[in-house]
């Protein structure tokens, strides 16, 4: 869609830990990312970090950027700029105008929207979704797809909603907000609890009884043998994550129907995740007369797996006739959805959609 655009578009992955700035012409990156320790306790430093991390990306382009668009984490008015009370950020406590702020630093456009957001945007616009389509395309396939969830899991579960080339912020800003679904261990508890490094963290230590201070890291380089602890506990850990992040996306796609993206820091252990994560949207349901049925109407494919990838690649619309005409009427009775690791890594991928969301807005206006 943007993908020949030369119009730059300054970005930022705002994380608790740290504040990654980049710039994006044309879909990529042009400039090697500037990494800063992210400030959330101090409101005025936090400002600094942001003011200078700009600034350094602007004194390595050639040209001047039309706009700043990036990700922050919610609470938030994002059309509005306006941050709110965020758990990980003290410092951002009864709403700041930081879209404002940086608009009349920068005498530039400001765009902020949610990290799950514009990662969701920017594979459906430059990631997945279109490589998905050109693959089916190459295969000789009429089917395409247009809609597409992305989620990430790392500190926490994010979630993005595309549909038809359009983001679904929701009327609250709320749309695709998977974190809050009802938890699939705990009906008290949020999803979160369970799809987060917290989560990998608790349940290891639940199954173990190993006390050690450990990180999502160690605890799968125990699952690979190549460190001591409870091998099993360690495997269980991220399977028990599998299901309840596959409970919630089960869920959604029953709504958005679309191609499953998945990214974040833990995504990286998806060999232990994947499993039981395609376990939960294969599973069956029953009714109260005793009848089967599959979790989801869509049969689910693991686009990863080479042998699940041909299989998807292989569909082709039918040919049906029409009663006493005799002429034919072509369908698609193939209702398949796909599930892939994200392709541009989560970074690019946010950076990308945080671009075209930027330029689209902008367009608006022309």
């Amino acid at each position: 869609m943007y993908e020949h655009d030369e119009r730059i578009v300054m970005t930022l992955d705002a994380g608790g830990t740290n504040f990654v700035f980049s710039a994006i012409q044309g879909c990529k990156q042009i400039i090697c990312p500037v990494c800063k320790a992210a400030v959330t306790d101090n409101l005025e430093r936090c400002l600094d970090v942001l003011v200078k991390g700009f600034e350094e990306v602007m004194k390595r382009l050639t040209r001047k950027p039309v706009a700043i668009s990036f990700a922050f984490p919610g609470p938030a008015d994002y059309k509005n700029g306006v941050i709110g009370d965020l758990p990980n950020f003290l410092a951002f406590r009864g709403g700041i105008a930081l879209g404002e702020y940086l608009k009349q630093k920068f005498h530039l456009p400001v765009f902020i929207n949610n990290d799950g957001n514009l990662f969701a945007y920017g594979e459906a616009l430059a990631g997945v979704l279109p490589a998905i389509n050109k693959m089916l395309e190459t295969s000789g396939s009429k089917k395409r797809y247009r809609n597409l969830l992305g989620i990430t899991i790392g500190t926490g579960f994010g979630g993005g909603v595309v549909i038809n080339n359009e983001l679904l912020s929701g009327d609250n800003g709320c749309g695709g907000d998977l974190w809050i679904f009802r938890n699939y261990f705990y009906e008290d508890k949020i999803a979160e609890e369970s799809v987060s490094i917290r989560a990998v963290n608790r349940v290891y230590k639940e199954i173990s009884g190993d006390e050690r201070c450990l990180t999502p890291k160690d605890i799968y380089e125990i699952a690979e043998g190549k460190m001591m602890g409870n091998q099993v506990a360690a495997i269980g850990s991220f399977s028990s994550l599998g299901k309840a992040a596959g409970d919630a996306v089960a869920y959604a796609l029953t709504v958005i129907d679309g191609i499953v993206v998945i990214g974040g820091g833990l995504s990286g252990a998806s060999k232990y995740i994947m499993p039981s994560f395609l376990e939960v949207l294969r599973g069956k349901l029953t009714t109260f007369s005793g009848r089967f049925l599959s979790r989801l109407q869509m049969e689910v494919f693991d686009l990863d797996d080479s042998e699940d990838l041909s299989r998807f690649l292989s569909q082709k619309l039918t040919e049906i006739p029409v009663p006493e005409y005799g002429t034919l009427v072509s369908c698609d009775l193939n209702k398949y959805v796909g599930v892939m690791k994200t392709k541009l890594t989560t970074n690019v991928a946010i950076s990308v959609g945080a671009y075209v969301f930027a330029l689209n807005e902008l367009d608006k206006y022309l």
